[in-house]
């Protein structure tokens, strides 16, 4: 796009910028920054926009907040659904106040009413309270675990599920048709839902099956879970709870941290430290805006943190577990995205319930059941440490509910004399040796994301790790699992390779997804060896032919 200083667009964007900083920044830019700025506006990923805190329509500041909220005004008239509720949430990040106040004050403008959350609040609360409320949409302005520069708009419908097609294309399609930013009407809001977030509190606390308490090491991060995992985790009986005191108060910083990732090593060092210290059973880490958790266990060796899917099968299998066999078992439904591991599907097989996978993302996770009348998800979960353990009350992914289920996993394990470790132990006899990694190529832009997928199509490999390879393109696909994205599978009688490509959603790379499965299990241990050895010459392979 060439765009001189001239430019009507750029000009009358500056002029009418309600934020006297950002027009400032965008005046002082040269004419290529400037170009850059308005080449390619935000879009809608996973269920609302992220980017970096600055001027121009790509980037999250005051006037995008405005038209975005206008936007979904539209919407939601044009559906019919004038002047109702509207839940409005933020997390502690830099600029979220400022932004949830706007977003509020144009939707009561626009005549509806809303609830805006009195404080800083985790995004399962927003969700929580979409649902709970009845309410038609919720806003919530968090850009969850990305660096302290970022933030983002995340957007719920009726339900309190995470928009879809062709809902985030009629809002981005609105926001092209919005008033100027700074003669987008706005109408005082008092913020309210304290209510709501001690309902979210008391019913995260409900979802322990056994008695007793275990001790527990705690980070938020320096997100604003902090206080709310806490209350439920005290709530729920768990009294023992140390926390990583440098991270329990919000602060959009992340002075500690490099990333404030619980999937990054570094993030937890403090964390896996203090459980060390205080002998705890247990360690949790939450990320800012507590939707995602992490939990760390102890073993011979030290300290670890699960991976994802490790979480995702212990939790996966407790909670099926707890459900009565025969039609109810049936009729309830299990969830997992097609890069994430395949044992949840063979623990649903053997409880009898139903598995499904779904794309990426929970937008999708948590719609599993929506295609099955009569059956009922009960839980859903993605490799990236979310989980959604309470789709009847939250239909997104809730790090608080699922810490507090997974310090439950441990008394229940602790009654039995086991630990997670020997959970795991025992899933592997039943469904054989899984594990998982995933290896990321970084791109400039979705292009060349776009162009290394291309790549792959026309020349993919004919083996790895010594097994001919089934290539299955899921852009090929003509049914909910439509994407950009490539499958290679191969393997034997006793074992199995698969690798997931994919460009990223949220960031510019291209991911890769590897797992191994071996179903001789006679010696756990040599079947483990074997799987990591196979897993790790994936990578490295795989990595390797994605350089070049």
């Amino acid at each position: 796009m060439t765009l001189s200083r001239t430019s009507t667009t750029a000009q009358e964007w500056i002029a009418h910028d309600p934020d006297p900083r950002t027009a400032a920044e965008l005046k002082a830019l040269s004419e290529e920054e400037l170009a850059e700025r308005f080449a390619n506006p935000l879009t809608f990923g996973t269920a609302g926009l992220r980017g970096p805190l600055r001027g121009g329509p790509n980037g999250m500041n005051l006037a995008v907040v405005l038209r975005a909220t206008w936007a979904v005004a539209k919407v939601l008239h044009d559906r019919g659904l004038s002047g109702q509720n509207v839940v409005v949430g933020r997390d502690a990040r830099h600029g979220s106040d400022e932004f949830a106040l706007a977003a509020a004050e144009v939707l009561a403008a626009q005549g509806f009413t809303v609830t805006l959350m009195f404080t800083a609040v985790p995004t399962p609360v927003v969700a929580f309270a979409v649902r709970r409320q009845a309410a038609v949409a919720g806003v919530m302005i968090t850009a969850s675990h990305n660096p302290p520069t970022d933030n983002g708009y995340k957007v719920y419908f009726e339900g309190g599920y995470p928009i879809v097609s062709p809902t985030d294309r009629e809002i981005e399609q609105a926001m092209a048709q919005a008033p100027h930013a700074d003669e987008i009407e706005r109408a005082a809001v008092e913020p309210s839902g304290v209510d709501e977030v001690q309902r979210f509190v008391e019913r995260a606390a409900q979802v322990r099956h056994t008695h007793g308490s275990a001790r527990v090491a705690l980070t938020p991060l320096h997100g604003v879970g902090g206080e709310f995992v806490l209350d439920a985790l005290v709530r729920a009986g768990f009294a023992d709870v140390h926390v990583v005191d440098e991270q329990f108060a919000p602060d959009p910083d992340f002075p500690t941290v490099s990333s404030p990732n619980p999937e990054d090593p570094a993030a937890t060092e403090a964390l896996l430290k203090l459980a060390a210290d205080v002998d705890a059973d247990v360690a949790v880490a939450l990320d800012p805006d507590a939707d995602r958790c992490a939990i760390g266990v102890p073993t011979p060796d030290g300290w670890r943190m699960l991976s994802g899917d490790e979480t995702g099968w212990l939790l996966g299998d407790y909670i099926l577990s707890q459900i009565e066999p025969g039609p109810v078992t049936e009729a309830t439904v299990v969830a997992s995205t097609v890069v994430s591991s395949r044992m949840l599907a063979a623990i649903a097989a053997e409880h009898g319930a139903q598995h499904i996978e779904t794309l990426t993302g929970f937008k999708w996770l948590v719609r599993a059941d929506e295609q099955l009348p009569g059956s009922t998800l009960a839980y859903a979960y993605e490799e990236a440490i979310g989980h959604c353990v309470d789709p009847a009350a939250v239909r997104d992914k809730d790090g608080i509910s699922a810490a507090v289920l997974a310090c439950d996993l441990v008394v229940a394990m602790q009654h039995r004399g086991h630990t997670l470790l020997d959970a795991l132990d025992d899933l592997a006899r039943r469904h054989g040796v899984h594990t998982t990694t995933a290896v990321s190529r970084p791109v400039n832009d979705a292009h060349e994301a776009a162009a290394v997928l291309d790549r792959l199509r026309r020349t993919p490999p004919d083996r790895l790790a010594g097994f001919d390879v089934t290539v299955t393109d899921l852009r090929d696909d003509d049914g909910p699992l439509r994407t950009d994205a490539l499958i290679l599978s191969g393997g034997d009688g006793d074992t199995s390779v698969r690798v997931v490509v994919r460009p990223s959603g949220t960031e510019p790379k291209v991911k890769s997804y590897i797992e191994v499965r071996c179903g001789d299990v006679g010696d756990l241990d040599a079947a483990r060896v074997r799987a990591r050895h196979l897993q790790d010459e994936l990578a490295a392979d795989f990595f390797g032919r994605e350089q070049t």
